[in-house]
């Protein structure tokens, strides 16, 4: 397997991606029959003397220590420690995280926002996420975080946005004005229809969560225009009927629809393994059929798992992480203990310093360097690399590599249907994929 490029032909013709910037190009029959032969022979210099003669220049990857001194950019804030549903497939532990129940207190979120904003420069990008267990559990806390964030940033030049992941069991009309005034990016957790849903998460005395749920969010996909409403499915061996799902979502009027495989959890309840990864393709590649039947169609379709693939294709992506973990972004505990991300909290695989203390620059670069896509196996000769960015790093430390067939199957897929798609629908991906 060559790692510099990748080819794959169509009904649209012969098609050479380049691995560095993922860049996608058009090819004839002879140059590539000649990319072919280099690939078979696993010849990188007649790989790079080819790229050459083209004209195609790629672009180096970040260094990790470049990245390691870069400032934070996005904080999440785990307020509350604790939830009200029993999710069994849960990373947190039921939003534990193998620990007693805790929340976060307004001292510590405030220094939280106040480190977030106080060292970003003038005009700066930010985003302050609130997640758990259930984060409205934490309501008062969330809020006033929000506030002071917003002041803040306001008073230093900053542009801030918020996020916040909720089961959805306790919102009320509140939440939605308030929402609604920050421009809140809300997402719900629900996996699938009702019967599925309220087998995987269910109250914590056994009664399904999927007609509450719906009930208190129907109010805010009514409400939204600043905030917009998402919808997260948390795919287990037991929900794998995607499409049934998807469009159920979309016609209730949530702003995105994505999907998401367990891949690891404490009790290991819900993993997925091979087979399940393969129906899930096969699920994934079916909605995305639908999307592109969609937008042939000129009708919007939020399938953000398709949204999100075509506009890293179209941008040329070209990333040595998965996410921003440990880059510009910080996971933060209850207690004020600061980890990679917020999937680390409690964890002391990803542990990055506190709050009190202050990141842990030594152990931060570590991380960096050791986590990056070029020096993980068998991440370096794959060409979906920098796309992936080589996988949940939370995922790869505790359960492995399982899902890298999964992976670029879709991303196949995805390169297939952009080269349709552009095509088709050139439009598209100046009004959305390209934003």
């Amino acid at each position: 397997m060559n790692p510099d490029i990748h080819l794959f032909a169509s009904d649209r013709g012969r098609h050479l991606f380049v691995v560095g910037g993922s860049q996608l190009f058009d090819v004839d029959q002879a140059t590539y029959d000649e990319f072919d032969g280099a690939w078979r022979r696993d010849d990188r210099t007649a790989v790079a003397r080819l790229l050459e003669e083209l004209g195609i220049q790629r672009p180096p990857p970040p260094e990790a220590a470049s990245v390691a001194q870069d400032g934070i950019h996005a904080i999440s804030l785990a307020v509350a420690q604790t939830c009200n549903l029993a999710c069994r497939y849960c990373y947190a532990d039921e939003g534990t995280f193998g620990g007693g129940a805790q929340l976060m207190s307004q001292e510590t979120a405030a220094a939280a926002v106040d480190l977030l904003c106080d060292g970003a420069p003038a005009g700066a990008r930010l985003n302050l996420a609130f997640l758990g267990g259930e984060p409205l559990t934490n309501r008062g806390v969330l809020r006033a975080a929000t506030e002071r964030a917003t002041e803040r940033a306001a008073a230093r030049g900053l542009s801030i946005t918020f996020s916040v992941t909720t089961n959805g069991t306790l919102l009320d009309s509140s939440d939605a004005e308030f929402f609604e005034r920050h421009g809140f990016a809300i997402t719900i957790s629900l996996d699938g229809l009702r019967d599925a849903h309220n087998l995987l998460r269910p109250f914590k005395h056994g009664k399904g969560s999927y007609d509450a749920i719906l009930a208190r969010v129907m109010p805010l996909l009514a409400a939204q225009r600043r905030m917009q409403v998402s919808a997260r499915v948390t795919v287990t061996p037991s929900n794998l009927d995607l499409r049934d799902t998807l469009r159920e979502f979309v016609d209730r009027g949530f702003h995105s629809v994505g999907f998401s495989p367990v891949l690891s959890a404490p009790s290991g309840a819900g993993e997925m393994g091979a087979g399940d990864l393969s129906r899930m393709l096969a699920e994934m590649i079916a909605c995305g059929r639908e999307f592109e039947r969609q937008i042939a169609a000129g009708n919007r379709f939020p399938f953000a798992n398709m949204v999100n693939a075509l506009r890293e294709l179209h941008r040329g992506t070209h990333r040595p992480y998965p996410c921003g973990a440990a880059a510009g972004y910080f996971g933060v505990s209850a207690d004020g203990t600061m980890s990679a991300c917020h999937r680390f909290v409690g964890n002391d695989l990803g542990r990055m310093g506190s709050l009190s203390n202050g990141i842990d620059a030594g152990r931060r670069t570590l991380w960096l360097t050791e986590r990056h896509v070029d020096r993980q196996l068998p991440c370096q000769s794959c060409w979906a690399r920098y796309l992936c960015g080589g996988g949940c790093h939370h995922e790869v430390l505790t359960r492995g590599r399982v899902a890298c067939d999964y992976i670029r199957g879709w991303l196949q897929y995805c390169l297939d249907a952009y080269v349709r798609l552009l095509e088709q629908c050139p439009d598209y991906f100046d009004t959305s994929a390209s934003r």
